[in-house]
C-alpha cells in the first residue's frame, strides 16, 4: 500500500505510526491486533480539572442506576468542591475519550448526564 501511494503522491515514509489524533498505538502482530490508548489524554483531562489526585475505582454502573439529589455534596467543603469544576466541561472531555477508545463507560457518561 505504502508503494502505491507513494507512485500517486510525493511522500516520505517516516516508519510504523506511534500516535494518532493523541492517541498512543500499539501493536501485537503475533496475534494481528492493532490496540489505540488515551491514558496520556485521560491523566491531561483529570489534571486540567484538579482531580488527578482522585481514587481510582472500578464500579459497573446497573442499567437501572439513577443518580439522586441524595448524593449531591453536603458539607461546605464538599460543595466548595463541586462548584470548581467545570461540569460540562468534565462530561465532554470524557466523551471524547468515550467516544475513541473507551465505549465501556458511555452508561456512566449518560447516566451522569442526565443528573
Amino acid at each position: 500500500m505504502k508503494k502505491q501511494l507513494s507512485d500517486e503522491f510525493e511522500m516520505k515514509d517516516l516508519g510504523a505510526a506511534n500516535k494518532i489524533l493523541g492517541m498512543k498505538i500499539t501493536r501485537d502482530r503475533s496475534v494481528g491486533k492493532l490496540f489505540l490508548s488515551q491514558q496520556a489524554y485521560v491523566e491531561k483531562v483529570l489534571k486540567l480539572f484538579n482531580i488527578n489526585n482522585a481514587k481510582p475505582v472500578t464500579i459497573s454502573f446497573a442499567a437501572h442506576f439513577k443518580l439522586s439529589a441524595d448524593m449531591s455534596p453536603k458539607t461546605d467543603e464538599e460543595m466548595e468542591h463541586k462548584s470548581s469544576v467545570p461540569y460540562s466541561s468534565v462530561v465532554g472531555s470524557i466523551m471524547y475519550a468515550m467516544v475513541y477508545t473507551r465505549p465501556n463507560i458511555s452508561h456512566a457518561v449518560s447516566v451522569g448526564q442526565d443528573e
